[in-house]
C-alpha cells in the first residue's frame, strides 16, 4: 500500500511540474559558477514569459547573445550553457519559450515545444530582443544562437530582426526560401554534425541561396559528430559521447574566437 502510494506521489509531482523547473545536468556548475545571475519576467503580448539571464565578470558594458533552447525545453544544461557564455564575455539571455507550461517529461516538453506556433515564437523573441537591448550593463549589439530545434528558429529569426549582429545555428534547419535569405541582416555560422543527415540536407540550398543574395553564411560539419553533440558532448553530461565530445570542443573554440567579433 506504502509503494502504491508513494508511485502516485511521484506521478502527481511529476504531472505538475512547470516547464522552467524541469532538471537535467548542469546543475553543478549553476551552483558553483561565481557569476551573477536572474529570472526576470518579460512581457511577450497578452503573456508574460520568464527568461534566464547571466552577466559576464567584466569592468566594461558587454555584448548580448539571445540564447534559444532545444526541443527539451529550457533546462539546466542549457542554463550552464548560458554561464559558459557570460564565462567568456557576453550577457546571455534565455527565454522560456514554455514559460507557464506543465509537462510530465522530456517526452512532454518534445510534445509542448512542436505545438508552438511561429507567431508566438517570434512574439517571445522579439519581446525578449527587446528587452536585452535595454539592458544597462549591455552595449547594445545583439546576437542569437540556437540548438536543435532553436537551431532552426536562429536561422528564422535572422530573417526578422535587422537589429542581430551575428547568428550561430547549431545543428538546425537552415533556409530554404529565397525571401528568407535575402531578408538576413547579419552573418550566419552554423555548427553541424557528420551524422545528421536530416539537418545537413538543408546546407547545400541554404549556401546557394545566401550566396545569391549576397549574405554570409559559414557552415562547419564536425567530424564523427551526431545530432546534439553540444549536448551530448558535454563533460558533465553522464551519457558523454566521445566523438560528440571532440566536435564540442573544436565547435567551442571556433565559438569563443567569433564571440569575440561582437
Amino acid at each position: 500500500m506504502k509503494r502504491v502510494l508513494f508511485s502516485l506521489a511521484l506521478v502527481l509531482v511529476t504531472q505538475f511540474l512547470p516547464a522552467q523547473e524541469f532538471k537535467d545536468f548542469g546543475r553543478e556548475r549553476l551552483n558553483s559558477s561565481p557569476r551573477h545571475a536572474e529570472w526576470v519576467d518579460i512581457k511577450s503580448g497578452d503573456r508574460t514569459i520568464k527568461a534566464f539571464v547571466v552577466y559576464p565578470e567584466r569592468k566594461d558594458k558587454a555584448p548580448i547573445v539571445l540564447v534559444i533552447h532545444e526541443i527539451f525545453g529550457l533546462t539546466d544544461w542549457v542554463r550552464s550553457l548560458c554561464d559558459e557564455l557570460a564565462e567568456n564575455g557576453v550577457i546571455a539571455i534565455a527565454p522560456d519559450m514554455l514559460s507557464g507550461q506543465k509537462f510530465e517529461d522530456a517526452d512532454g516538453a518534445r510534445k509542448a515545444i512542436s505545438a508552438l506556433t511561429e507567431e508566438q515564437i517570434k512574439a517571445d523573441l522579439n519581446a525578449t530582443s527587446d528587452y536585452s537591448l535595454k539592458i544597462p550593463a549591455g552595449n547594445g549589439t545583439l546576437a542569437v544562437c540556437g540548438f536543435c530545434r532553436g537551431g532552426g528558429w536562429t536561422f528564422q529569426y535572422a530573417t526578422v530582426n535587422p537589429k542581430l549582429k551575428a547568428a550561430y545555428s547549431f545543428y538546425g534547419a537552415a533556409v530554404d526560401k529565397a525571401e528568407d535569405a535575402a531578408k538576413i541582416a547579419c552573418p550566419v555560422y552554423g555548427f553541424y554534425a557528420e551524422n545528421d543527415e536530416r539537418v545537413d540536407a538543408t546546407i547545400p540550398k541554404a549556401e546557394e541561396l545566401m550566396k545569391a543574395a549576397g549574405k554570409k553564411y559559414e557552415p562547419v560539419i564536425y567530424k564523427g559528430a551526431g545530432h546534439g553533440f553540444m549536448r551530448s558532448g558535454e563533460p558533465s553530461n553522464p551519457n558523454v559521447r566521445e566523438g560528440d565530445k571532440a566536435a564540442r570542443d573544436e565547435a567551442w573554440a571556433r565559438w569563443k574566437m567569433l564571440l569575440k567579433q561582437l
